[in-house]
Protein backbone atom coordinates (compact mmCIF):
# COMPACT_ATOMS: atom_id res chain seq x y z
CA UNK A 1 0.00 0.00 0.00
CA UNK A 2 1.11 3.54 -0.65
CA UNK A 3 -0.03 7.16 -0.64
CA UNK A 4 -3.22 7.58 -2.67
CA UNK A 5 -4.51 4.02 -2.27
CA UNK A 6 -8.07 3.47 -1.03
CA UNK A 7 -10.11 0.53 0.15
CA UNK A 8 -10.62 -1.98 2.90
CA UNK A 9 -6.94 -2.85 3.36
CA UNK A 10 -6.23 0.80 4.13
CA UNK A 11 -8.93 0.76 6.82
CA UNK A 12 -7.22 -2.22 8.46
CA UNK A 13 -3.84 -0.48 8.19
CA UNK A 14 -5.16 2.69 9.81
CA UNK A 15 -6.80 0.75 12.64
CA UNK A 16 -3.60 -1.14 13.40
CA UNK A 17 -1.57 2.08 13.29
CA UNK A 18 -4.07 3.60 15.73
CA UNK A 19 -3.35 0.82 18.21
CA UNK A 20 0.24 2.08 18.28
CA UNK A 21 -0.74 5.73 18.59
CA UNK A 22 0.27 6.44 14.99
CA UNK A 23 -3.16 7.26 13.55
CA UNK A 24 -6.42 8.80 14.64
CA UNK A 25 -9.12 6.45 15.93
CA UNK A 26 -11.24 7.69 13.02
CA UNK A 27 -10.80 5.36 10.02
CA UNK A 28 -11.17 6.84 6.52
CA UNK A 29 -9.97 4.10 4.10
CA UNK A 30 -7.85 6.71 2.26
CA UNK A 31 -4.07 6.38 2.40
CA UNK A 32 -3.55 10.07 3.07
CA UNK A 33 -0.70 12.16 4.46
CA UNK A 34 -1.55 11.25 8.06
CA UNK A 35 -1.46 7.54 7.21
CA UNK A 36 1.86 7.95 5.41
CA UNK A 37 3.28 9.82 8.42
CA UNK A 38 2.22 6.96 10.69
CA UNK A 39 3.89 4.38 8.46
CA UNK A 40 7.06 6.48 8.29
CA UNK A 41 7.21 6.77 12.05
CA UNK A 42 6.67 3.02 12.41
CA UNK A 43 9.59 2.39 10.04
CA UNK A 44 11.84 5.03 11.61
CA UNK A 45 11.40 3.57 15.09
CA UNK A 46 12.87 0.33 13.77
CA UNK A 47 15.74 2.02 11.92
CA UNK A 48 14.40 0.75 8.61
CA UNK A 49 14.40 2.66 5.34
CA UNK A 50 11.72 5.34 5.78
CA UNK A 51 9.57 5.15 2.65
CA UNK A 52 6.03 5.71 3.91
CA UNK A 53 4.99 2.72 1.79
CA UNK A 54 3.76 -0.56 3.26
CA UNK A 55 5.94 -3.38 1.94
CA UNK A 56 5.81 -7.01 3.13
CA UNK A 57 8.26 -6.50 6.00
CA UNK A 58 6.41 -3.43 7.29
CA UNK A 59 3.05 -5.19 7.08
CA UNK A 60 4.24 -8.39 8.77
CA UNK A 61 5.80 -6.49 11.64
CA UNK A 62 2.71 -4.29 12.05
CA UNK A 63 0.46 -7.35 12.21
CA UNK A 64 2.80 -8.99 14.72
CA UNK A 65 2.71 -6.09 17.19
CA UNK A 66 -1.02 -5.29 16.96
CA UNK A 67 -4.33 -7.07 17.39
CA UNK A 68 -6.93 -7.84 14.74
CA UNK A 69 -9.17 -4.75 14.52
CA UNK A 70 -12.73 -5.16 15.71
CA UNK A 71 -15.70 -4.62 13.42
CA UNK A 72 -16.63 -1.55 15.49
CA UNK A 73 -13.15 -0.06 15.10
CA UNK A 74 -13.14 -0.61 11.34
CA UNK A 75 -16.53 1.07 10.92
CA UNK A 76 -16.04 3.96 13.37
CA UNK A 77 -18.81 2.64 15.62
CA UNK A 78 -18.31 3.95 19.13
CA UNK A 79 -20.85 3.10 21.79
CA UNK A 80 -20.63 4.40 25.36
CA UNK A 81 -19.32 1.90 27.85
CA UNK A 82 -20.48 1.53 31.46
CA UNK A 83 -19.88 4.67 33.49
CA UNK A 84 -16.78 4.52 35.69
CA UNK A 85 -17.38 8.05 37.00
CA UNK A 86 -20.58 10.07 36.65
CA UNK A 87 -22.35 13.22 37.88
CA UNK A 88 -22.97 13.12 41.61
CA UNK A 89 -19.85 11.07 42.36
CA UNK A 90 -17.22 12.40 44.73
CA UNK A 91 -13.90 11.38 46.11
CA UNK A 92 -10.29 10.76 45.18
CA UNK A 93 -10.94 9.41 41.66
CA UNK A 94 -12.96 12.49 40.76
CA UNK A 95 -10.18 14.68 42.09
CA UNK A 96 -7.70 12.86 39.83
CA UNK A 97 -10.09 13.21 36.88
CA UNK A 98 -10.37 16.96 37.38
CA UNK A 99 -6.60 17.35 37.71
CA UNK A 100 -6.00 15.46 34.47
CA UNK A 101 -8.69 17.44 32.64
CA UNK A 102 -6.97 20.57 33.89
CA UNK A 103 -3.66 19.40 32.41
CA UNK A 104 -5.23 19.34 28.93
CA UNK A 105 -7.09 22.61 29.62
CA UNK A 106 -10.64 21.32 29.53
CA UNK A 107 -11.30 22.03 33.20
CA UNK A 108 -10.42 25.41 34.66
CA UNK A 109 -12.11 25.32 38.05
CA UNK A 110 -10.82 24.26 41.45
CA UNK A 111 -10.01 20.59 41.91
CA UNK A 112 -12.67 19.63 44.45
CA UNK A 113 -13.39 15.92 44.07
CA UNK A 114 -17.08 16.65 43.38
CA UNK A 115 -18.48 15.63 39.98
CA UNK A 116 -20.67 18.67 39.30
CA UNK A 117 -21.80 20.69 36.29
CA UNK A 118 -18.36 22.09 35.48
CA UNK A 119 -16.85 18.60 35.44
CA UNK A 120 -19.67 17.34 33.22
CA UNK A 121 -19.04 20.20 30.78
CA UNK A 122 -15.30 19.46 30.75
CA UNK A 123 -15.84 15.75 30.10
CA UNK A 124 -18.32 16.49 27.30
CA UNK A 125 -15.88 18.88 25.65
CA UNK A 126 -13.07 16.34 25.90
CA UNK A 127 -15.28 13.61 24.41
CA UNK A 128 -16.59 15.76 21.56
CA UNK A 129 -13.08 16.82 20.53
CA UNK A 130 -12.04 13.17 20.23
CA UNK A 131 -15.28 11.84 18.68
CA UNK A 132 -16.06 9.75 21.75
CA UNK A 133 -19.82 9.43 22.45
CA UNK A 134 -20.68 12.64 24.31
CA UNK A 135 -22.33 11.62 27.57
CA UNK A 136 -20.60 13.68 30.26
CA UNK A 137 -19.90 10.38 32.01
CA UNK A 138 -16.46 8.77 32.08
CA UNK A 139 -16.37 5.33 30.46
CA UNK A 140 -13.29 3.21 29.80
CA UNK A 141 -12.58 4.77 26.37
CA UNK A 142 -12.75 8.30 27.82
CA UNK A 143 -10.55 7.43 30.78
CA UNK A 144 -7.97 5.58 28.69
CA UNK A 145 -7.74 8.47 26.23
CA UNK A 146 -7.37 10.99 29.06
CA UNK A 147 -4.68 8.90 30.77
CA UNK A 148 -2.77 8.54 27.49
CA UNK A 149 -2.72 12.32 27.07
CA UNK A 150 -1.75 13.21 30.63
CA UNK A 151 0.62 12.27 33.44
CA UNK A 152 0.02 11.32 37.05
CA UNK A 153 -1.23 14.48 38.81
CA UNK A 154 1.08 16.03 41.35
CA UNK A 155 0.09 16.86 44.91
CA UNK A 156 0.06 20.52 43.90
CA UNK A 157 -2.40 19.81 41.07
CA UNK A 158 -4.65 17.66 43.24
CA UNK A 159 -4.89 20.21 46.05
CA UNK A 160 -4.74 23.50 44.11
CA UNK A 161 -1.28 24.42 45.36
CA UNK A 162 0.51 26.88 43.10
CA UNK A 163 3.90 25.21 42.51
CA UNK A 164 7.16 27.10 42.07
CA UNK A 165 8.44 24.36 39.76
CA UNK A 166 11.65 22.33 39.99
CA UNK A 167 14.89 24.18 40.57
CA UNK A 168 16.39 25.68 37.46
CA UNK A 169 19.61 24.22 36.14
CA UNK A 170 22.41 26.71 37.02
CA UNK A 171 23.04 27.18 33.30
CA UNK A 172 19.51 28.64 32.97
CA UNK A 173 19.97 31.44 35.48
CA UNK A 174 21.69 33.99 33.25
CA UNK A 175 20.77 35.42 29.87
CA UNK A 176 17.96 34.26 27.58
CA UNK A 177 17.35 30.52 27.86
CA UNK A 178 14.94 27.81 26.78
CA UNK A 179 15.34 25.73 29.94
CA UNK A 180 14.08 22.20 29.22
CA UNK A 181 13.79 19.68 32.05
CA UNK A 182 13.31 16.05 31.03
CA UNK A 183 12.38 14.99 34.56
CA UNK A 184 9.40 17.33 34.90
CA UNK A 185 8.73 17.29 31.13
CA UNK A 186 8.69 21.06 31.13
CA UNK A 187 10.04 23.94 29.09
CA UNK A 188 10.55 27.26 30.85
CA UNK A 189 11.36 30.51 29.08
CA UNK A 190 13.85 32.21 31.37
CA UNK A 191 15.30 35.70 31.00
CA UNK A 192 18.01 36.79 33.46
CA UNK A 193 16.97 34.11 35.93
CA UNK A 194 13.25 34.97 35.87
CA UNK A 195 10.77 32.38 34.56
CA UNK A 196 8.42 34.23 32.20
CA UNK A 197 6.40 31.28 30.89
CA UNK A 198 6.23 27.48 31.12
CA UNK A 199 4.98 24.68 28.88
CA UNK A 200 4.40 20.93 28.98
CA UNK A 201 6.70 19.12 26.55
CA UNK A 202 7.49 15.61 25.36
CA UNK A 203 10.66 14.17 23.89
CA UNK A 204 12.01 11.54 21.53
CA UNK A 205 11.75 7.79 22.06
CA UNK A 206 14.55 5.53 23.29
CA UNK A 207 15.33 4.83 19.63
CA UNK A 208 15.33 8.51 18.64
CA UNK A 209 16.21 10.38 21.86
CA UNK A 210 16.29 14.12 22.36
CA UNK A 211 19.88 15.21 22.91
CA UNK A 212 20.90 16.63 26.28
CA UNK A 213 23.33 19.45 26.87
CA UNK A 214 23.86 23.10 26.07
CA UNK A 215 22.86 24.37 22.62
CA UNK A 216 21.78 27.57 20.88
CA UNK A 217 18.91 28.37 18.54
CA UNK A 218 20.50 28.56 15.10
CA UNK A 219 17.41 28.63 12.88
CA UNK A 220 13.72 29.52 13.13
CA UNK A 221 10.99 28.39 10.71
CA UNK A 222 7.42 29.51 11.33
CA UNK A 223 5.68 27.08 8.93
CA UNK A 224 8.25 24.31 8.79
CA UNK A 225 7.49 20.87 7.32
CA UNK A 226 9.87 17.96 8.02
CA UNK A 227 11.70 16.89 4.86
CA UNK A 228 12.32 13.45 6.39
CA UNK A 229 8.85 12.64 7.73
CA UNK A 230 6.71 15.06 5.67
CA UNK A 231 4.94 16.20 8.83
CA UNK A 232 4.22 19.77 9.96
CA UNK A 233 6.51 21.36 12.56
CA UNK A 234 4.97 24.82 13.13
CA UNK A 235 7.03 27.43 14.99
CA UNK A 236 10.19 25.34 14.81
CA UNK A 237 13.26 26.59 16.66
CA UNK A 238 16.24 24.40 15.71
CA UNK A 239 19.00 23.87 18.26
CA UNK A 240 20.90 20.68 17.26
CA UNK A 241 20.93 19.28 13.73
CA UNK A 242 17.35 18.44 12.83
CA UNK A 243 16.13 18.64 16.44
CA UNK A 244 13.92 21.60 17.26
CA UNK A 245 11.41 22.94 19.74
CA UNK A 246 8.09 23.11 17.88
CA UNK A 247 4.32 22.75 18.13
CA UNK A 248 3.07 19.18 17.73
CA UNK A 249 -0.55 18.53 16.73
CA UNK A 250 0.00 14.88 17.65
CA UNK A 251 1.08 15.83 21.19
CA UNK A 252 -1.97 18.10 21.44
CA UNK A 253 -4.22 15.23 20.31
CA UNK A 254 -2.68 12.19 22.02
CA UNK A 255 -0.51 13.60 24.79
CA UNK A 256 2.21 11.38 26.21
CA UNK A 257 0.88 8.32 24.37
CA UNK A 258 3.62 8.76 21.78
CA UNK A 259 6.96 10.44 21.22
CA UNK A 260 8.74 12.78 18.87
CA UNK A 261 11.53 11.91 16.44
CA UNK A 262 13.96 13.64 18.79
CA UNK A 263 12.43 17.10 18.85
CA UNK A 264 10.97 18.88 21.86
CA UNK A 265 7.19 18.87 21.27
CA UNK A 266 4.94 21.60 22.69
CA UNK A 267 1.15 21.13 22.68
CA UNK A 268 0.10 24.69 23.53
CA UNK A 269 -0.40 26.29 20.10
CA UNK A 270 -1.01 29.83 21.34
CA UNK A 271 1.87 29.50 23.77
CA UNK A 272 4.46 28.29 21.25
CA UNK A 273 3.41 31.04 18.85
CA UNK A 274 3.98 33.57 21.64
CA UNK A 275 7.35 32.02 22.45
CA UNK A 276 8.48 31.84 18.81
CA UNK A 277 8.02 35.59 18.44
CA UNK A 278 10.28 36.25 21.45
CA UNK A 279 13.10 33.78 20.97
CA UNK A 280 16.08 35.10 19.00
CA UNK A 281 18.77 33.34 17.01
CA UNK A 282 21.57 32.62 19.45
CA UNK A 283 19.38 32.21 22.53
CA UNK A 284 20.57 29.26 24.57
CA UNK A 285 18.80 25.91 24.89
CA UNK A 286 19.61 23.82 27.99
CA UNK A 287 18.24 20.24 28.11
CA UNK A 288 18.85 18.26 31.29
CA UNK A 289 17.50 15.88 33.94
CA UNK A 290 16.73 17.63 37.23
Amino acid sequence: MRYGDTGWRVRVLQSRLHQLGLHSEVITSRFDAATRAGVRTFQARRAWEVTGRVDKRTWRKLVAVTEKPTTEALHNVYTPGPAILKPGDSGWKVRQLQARLKQVRWYDGKVTGDYGDSTVAAVKGFQKKRRIPVTGEVDRRTLDRLHAMTREPTKAELFNIVPSGPRLDPRCTTGRVLCIDKTSRSLRWVVDGKVLEGFDVRFGSDELPTREGSFAVYRKSRDHVSSLYDTPMPYAMFFSGGQAVHYSPDFAATGYNGASHGCVNVRDYAGIRWLFDRVRIGDRVIIYWS
